[in-house]
């Protein structure tokens, strides 16, 4: 009876945390499902920028670029795996849109199992290109060593990334995106506290802020595997059937593959580009590095609604509802693009303030506000090609998304980078690459968006 009972309530629980994209209104879902979500990421950047505010205030400049050129690193490596757990959130969606609840739970073990080969994996890649992939980088002597030193201890965190990500994945397939949010929440608070303690009283620096780092994130991937072992039945994971079951790896590989492709491609062009930051010294590098706090708040807002646009998209796309897809299109563009807009429009009215917070250098904030006023301002046309990309991936398009991001967000830079900026060489020069690539990229993604759109929504209409 107390078994029964037990279940009653885990099948309650999971209701409760599940939400019905396929009938009644879209607009308020979708924004409720977004909104956890964006504060998940704006929480996790407010974290890493206490990494870079402790070192800034408490540590030194060279602290704080070592923190800093390291972003770059990170997401190139990270992206080479973290594109699975997009899969993995369509593989699951469409199981449910198509009714076939029953294998949700092999899926499930699939996803956990792929999760930490990949962390561990990561582990020694991490710690092997640690050192070339940063010199190839030209990060300035002074700062060689410490930056070597934060990303190998970064990396021992990597399982435990892989986790929370792919488990989250796994959590908003079928709507929930709030406890993903409760996770992070502690990772961020303990992570912040570890930062002043292991920084301000310890003196430990960069290797304070990256122990910080590994150890806030092991709690929140526990929280994460924590909500997994007590979900109902079809979602519940047992450590004890963890295996990874070829159907789903190959479903997530199609899906998930072109978006790892487009991640890595397009934190190389970011590594190149923050190689020719590096060339403008310490300074430029401390600036740029606190501006993308900026870029990150805004961005996001916007990949909050493209993964509610993935989710809803292939629920519907499963259960062959076209009028809903084409609705969740246009509800995840509007939210989104006009939410970065004003999130654009508040953080360049209080940038110098902002910028403060992590450095009272006047050559640090000038760098930084030539970033803001060249780049930033425009950082919501983003929108145009994230959502409608996650429209696409959610349809099972993930190629063409990638494609036209490897071509227009990467290569272009690169095509810049390389080509224009030497001959018209500023700071401002540089960062005005972003903007460009912004345009070109959302125009082409739109295009594509249309087109297929038309011809699988035709498909449908004939059967």
């Amino acid at each position: 009876m107390q078994g029964k009972k037990r279940t009653m309530e885990v099948k309650k629980r999971g209701a409760g945390n599940q939400v019905d994209m396929l009938n009644g209104s879209l607009a308020d879902k979708i924004i409720l499902f977004a909104l956890p979500l964006a504060a998940s990421s704006v929480l996790q950047q407010l974290f890493n920028a206490a990494d870079l505010a402790v070192v800034g205030r408490f540590a030194s400049a060279q602290a704080m670029a070592a923190v800093g050129s390291n972003g770059a690193v990170i997401n190139l490596i990270i992206s080479l795996f973290v594109g699975l757990s997009v899969g993995a959130n369509v593989v699951i969606a469409t199981l449910i849109g198509t009714g076939h609840k029953e294998r949700v739970n092999e899926a499930v073990h699939t996803v956990i199992s792929v999760s930490l080969v990949a962390g561990f994996l990561l582990v020694g890649v991490g710690i092997v290109v640690s050192r070339p992939i940063l010199r190839m980088m030209g990060a300035p002597e002074d700062v060689m060593n410490m930056a070597i030193m934060y990303l190998r201890i970064y990396f021992l965190a990597m399982p435990a990334i892989m986790v929370y990500n792919y488990g989250s994945a796994v959590l908003r397939s079928k709507g929930d995106s709030r406890r993903p949010l409760y996770a992070l929440t502690l990772c961020g608070v303990i992570n912040v506290l570890l930062n002043l303690l292991l920084v301000i009283v310890f003196h430990l620096h960069v290797i304070g802020v990256a122990t910080a780092t590994v150890i806030a994130n092991i709690f929140g991937a526990g929280l994460i595997l924590y909500f997994l072992t007590h979900e109902e039945e079809a979602f519940r994971l047992d450590f004890r059937r963890l295996r990874i079951k070829k159907e789903y790896l190959v479903q997530m590989m199609q899906i998930g593959l072109p978006a790892d492709l487009q991640g890595a491609v397009f934190s190389l062009s970011n590594v190149v580009i923050q190689s020719a930051i590096n060339s403008f010294g310490a300074d430029a590098i401390a600036g740029s590095t606190a501006v993308s706090n900026f870029d990150f708040i805004s961005y996001c807002i916007i990949n909050a609604f493209a993964q509610a646009a993935v989710t809803f998209t292939s629920q519907n796309f499963g259960a062959m509802k076209t009028d809903r897809c084409k609705k969740v299109f246009r509800t995840s563009m509007a939210c989104g693009i006009g939410a970065s807009a004003v999130v654009v429009v508040i953080l360049v009215v209080i940038r110098y303030q902002f910028i403060r917070i992590f450095t009272t250098d006047p050559e640090v904030i000038r760098f930084a506000m030539i970033r803001v006023m060249n780049a930033f301002v425009l950082h919501f046309l983003i929108g145009t090609y994230e959502i409608s990309g996650g429209c696409l991936r959610g349809m099972n398009h993930s190629l063409v998304p990638a494609l036209i991001s490897v071509f227009g967000s990467c290569l272009f830079r690169l095509l810049y980078v390389f080509t224009f900026f030497p001959a018209h060489r500023s700071f401002a020069n540089l960062v005005r690459v972003y903007p460009i690539s912004w345009t070109l990229t959302g125009i082409t993604m739109l295009t594509a968006y249309f087109i297929i759109r038309r011809r699988e929504f035709l498909k449908y209409a004939g059967q």
